[in-house]
């Protein structure tokens, strides 16, 4: 029937074309003038059957219709539209409906066009759901509980875990309260798992993420019993991993290998990952046996950088240099599956192809690939330097052979950097002519590695003090790469010992310029201003320092010290306080604390200070002079005797030490025991006069027979110290007349000869001894426990701020309650001096102070020696 089924033309441009026309059949107002129709409704001709389309083969074939379905010619006012009833002879019957939608016979009588129905109005509302039903209520629930959920892994994204478990225990309630209601209303086979799963297992990661560690196994145990959920097997390596954390290792592997039973061969990957961890779990128990069967079996099924890493491990363990060999020649034949990076490199002057390079030139992917390899290169190192000393009979021998393995492997560039390794290894073992050696091979190298060769040469003639040699390797490095850093610092260096301080900081900020993060030249630069007395600008260099070093004892001591020479003690209390909390057993800085309070007038926080410098370095004899003269300040002579015998066990030949025990003794009213100390140092020291006179006092005071003995040894003494001091004064007067007749016949004679310098040993009183040329050590590898001496107003002969503070104290002891005061010899009232009076010295310290210049930083032997 088909084939008679005619479609509207598709060439048609007008798509509303013949809505307007109509068939004159079903024009109801001209049915009065169809005779058809007439006579129809007057006979039984309109009672026969519909006459229908013609068709061949039927009844009504060639039979010409008598109605209106027939032959009749159509009225004038049909405009031609063809019949929808009925086909004519060899016409197609159109695919029309009856009566076009929002069309009608109406619309051409002036009724408005809407084809829409909009003049109906709008329609009606749409249903609004009943929220009241059961069903309603628990997918809403389902809702809640999807959204916190969500809200759980953001808080944990966002790094919040104590907001994301409670979220997780949140969504836990609404879930079980879901469940109840689904079986409350029986419907208990709608329950989703998925979203139970979902809920479960959230909340024993989040439960894991906070160090829960006994919740998170209950609820994994909840998840991996339940036989409804499917894979949950794979939760056991989550168990195993917590397992692991708690060091219940036994447990760890039992888990692991659990896990690895219910993982199918397809998923060979997650396989190798179980495997690595179990072989981890071997290592820590110390069962390399098990641990490297784990290891082969992933080393020839997949292998890896650090499945080849801890193999090599493995075998150092158990000492097997032959698998050792092989394993570390598996580890450098590792394919890592990154691009060479010739694909970075432009092959022509397309802009368009240059674009595109220098986009993907620091994109993601090549970050990774970069970090992937600088792993790689760490591995392989580490693990040179940990076989090269046992593979071999000497380290030697060992290290050239990985280095011959490594040029044959895609690690070319790793020999290098294995030699330089090589050379730091002989510094380690104190063998610095092989070091040398071993360094002076890269001159002839490339530019890198001769560069790093180089400056590792510098730094090494540094330290051995041979500063031409320095120099000059220097100068090497700095030709070689003019933007090592390193190079550019050991340069500053050389030139810093020969007090070229603005030459020196012109090359510690140039190496800032090239490596703004190269701690040693900021450090040094800090120390050069210093030096130039520029002190803003050594703070602002310091501030920076400890903005990168935030924990640096180092740097805060000399933020602590400028704040100190720019009379900000307030400032220097602060930043010392900061010190103290990162080196809180650092004697030398709550020394230097105990200091500033007793500038500042605060007695009993500079007590508290040096009390707990004296606890951590009980030798330090500044502040063992300054306890025992405040406890003597305060009135407690008994205790400061136990200080001042503490001096004197250090420094057994100072005679001042036991004077002040015998002095405290007095002041104490201990005067038998005063009497019998001062009789064991005149045993010791029988030229001192200190000591005679008091013996003299004491006898004469406590009616003994021996003040006249006392009294007589302290007259002969005393004629001896005067002949000392006359032949002193006669050397100074004919030393300084010597000076001045030389001055004069050089003035006379240009000729002649000028006299000779001093030398060192010298006995002339007035002769000046030449100035020590210090050396510098690296000051970032010392305490500030070393720093006692320095930039702290003290003087080569130790006449320091603090020392005259002390003896101004000292001298302006009481002394009206002496009980010697009626005594009857006033002679020698008239000469006596209180030992504890202005005579009195200030100890040197018994380790030797680092002077100002030691504070100069080199660059670190862990950080300088490293390649470049």
């Amino acid at each position: 029937m088909m084939e008679h089924v005619h479609l509207a033309a598709e060439e048609e441009d007008d798509l509303y074309s013949g809505y307007n026309d109509y068939n004159p059949t079903f024009d109801a107002e001209e049915l009065d003038n169809d005779a058809g129709f007439q006579q129809a409704v007057r006979t039984s001709h309109g009672r026969r059957p519909p006459m229908t389309a013609k068709f061949p083969g039927t009844a009504v074939g060639g039979r010409a219709l008598g109605t209106s379905f027939g032959s009749r010619v159509p009225m004038a006012s049909s405009m031609g539209r063809p019949m929808t009833g009925a086909v004519q002879e060899g016409t197609a019957r159109p695919m029309t409906a009856v009566r076009a939608a929002g069309y009608s016979s109406a619309v051409a009588r002036g009724s408005a066009f809407d084809p829409l129905g909009q003049s109906k109005g709008p329609a009606p509302p749409l249903e609004t759901k009943n929220e009241d039903t059961p069903e309603e209520k628990m997918k809403i629930l389902e809702r809640k509980v999807n959204d916190l959920i969500e809200e759980s892994c953001m808080a944990h994204g966002r790094g919040d875990l104590q907001l994301s478990l409670e979220k997780a225990k949140e969504a836990g309630r609404k879930e079980r309260a879901l469940v109840r209601q689904r079986e409350q209303t029986g419907t208990a086979d709608h329950i989703n798992l998925d979203l139970t799963y979902s809920v479960l297992f959230n909340l024993a990661n989040q439960y894991a993420n906070n160090d829960m560690y006994p919740e998170a196994l209950n609820t994994y145990q909840v998840i991996v019993k339940n036989k409804m959920f499917s894979n949950a097997g794979l939760l056991k390596v989550n168990m195993a991993n917590i397992y692991f954390k708690q060091k219940n290792y036994p447990k760890a592997i039992k888990f692991y290998r659990m896990a690895l039973d219910q993982i199918s061969n397809a998923h060979k990957e997650l396989r190798i990952k179980i495997m690595q961890n179990i072989a981890v779990v071997f290592i820590r128990i110390g069962k390399y046996s098990d641990a490297i069967t784990s290891l082969e079996h992933i080393m020839s099924e997949s292998p890896n950088i650090k499945t080849g890493y801890n193999l090599i491990l493995c075998y150092y363990a158990i000492g097997d240099r032959d698998r050792m060999k092989k394993a570390f020649q598996k580890l450098i034949s590792v394919p890592l599956g990154i691009d060479e990076e010739d694909k970075y490199i432009s092959p022509s002057d397309d802009p368009h192809t240059n674009l595109v390079i220098e986009a993907i030139k620091n994109d993601q992917l090549h970050q990774m690939e970069r970090e992937k390899k600088a792993l790689a290169e760490k591995f392989i190192m580490t693990a040179a330097k940990l076989i090269a000393p046992v593979i071999e009979g000497s380290f030697a021998a060992g290290f050239d052979w990985c280095v011959e393995m490594v040029k044959t492997s895609q690690y070319v560039e790793l020999a290098n950097d294995l030699e330089i390794n090589k050379a730091i290894t002989y510094l380690r073992q104190r063998d610095f002519n092989q070091a040398v050696e071993t360094l002076k091979m890269f001159e002839k190298k490339d530019s890198r590695v001769k560069s790093a060769a180089a400056t590792n040469l510098s730094f090494l003639y540094f330290l051995e003090k041979d500063f031409d040699q320095a120099d000059r390797y220097a100068d090497l490095a700095m030709a070689a790469d003019r933007y090592n850093p390193a190079a550019l610092t050991n340069k500053g260096n050389t030139v810093f010992v020969r007090r070229d301080y603005e030459k020196a900081a012109e090359f510690y900020k140039e190496a800032l310029r090239n490596d703004s993060s190269c701690t040693e030249a900021l450090y040094n630069l800090g120390l050069t201003y210093k030096k130039l007395s520029r002190l803003e600008e050594a703070l602002d260099c310091f501030l920076k320092l400890h903005a990168i070093l935030r924990n640096s004892a180092q740097v805060m001591y000399q933020i602590a010290n400028l704040y100190e020479m720019l009379e900000d003690s307030n400032q220097a209390i602060e930043w010392l306080m900061q010190l103290i909390s990162v080196a809180p057993t650092d004697p030398q800085a709550l020394a230097k604390l105990g200091e500033l309070y007793d500038s500042e007038g605060d007695k009993s926080q500079a007590f508290q200070y040096y009390y707990e410098s004296y606890r951590y370095f009980p030798s330090n004899m500044d502040v063992i002079e300054w306890l025992g003269a405040y406890y003597i300040d305060t009135q407690f002579c008994e205790k400061a005797i136990q200080y001042f015998e503490r001096a004197a066990l250090i420094q057994p030949t100072q005679v001042k030490w036991q004077l002040m025990v015998a002095s405290c003794y007095r002041r104490s009213g201990n005067y038998q025991k005063s009497l019998e100390t001062y009789k064991n140092i005149h045993r010791k020291f029988p030229e001192s006069v200190e000591c005679l006179r008091f013996l003299v006092r004491l006898c004469s005071d406590m009616g003994l027979k021996e003040v006249q003995e006392y009294a007589t040894k302290l007259k002969k003494v005393e004629k001896l110290k005067e002949k000392k001091e006359q032949r002193v004064r006669s050397g100074r007067e004919s030393s300084a007349r010597g000076r001045r007749e030389g001055s004069a016949s050089s003035v006379s004679s240009p000729n002649s000869t000028p006299p000779k310098r001093a030398n060192v040993g010298s006995s002339s009183p007035n002769s000046t001894p030449p100035m020590k040329a210090n050396v510098f050590l690296p000051e970032t590898r010392h305490s500030p426990l070393l720093e006692q001496g320095r930039d702290s107003g003290h003087s080569s002969h130790g006449t320091s701020a603090k020392g005259e503070r002390l003896s101004a104290r000292l001298r302006a002891l009481p002394g009206s309650n002496e009980p010697y005061e009626a005594s009857s010899q006033r002679d020698i009232d008239a000469s006596y001096v209180d030992p504890l009076g202005p005579q009195m010295e200030r100890p040197k310290t018994a380790a030797k102070k680092r002077t100002e210049e030691d504070e100069f930083a080199d660059e670190e032997l862990g950080d300088d020696l490293l390649p470049e």
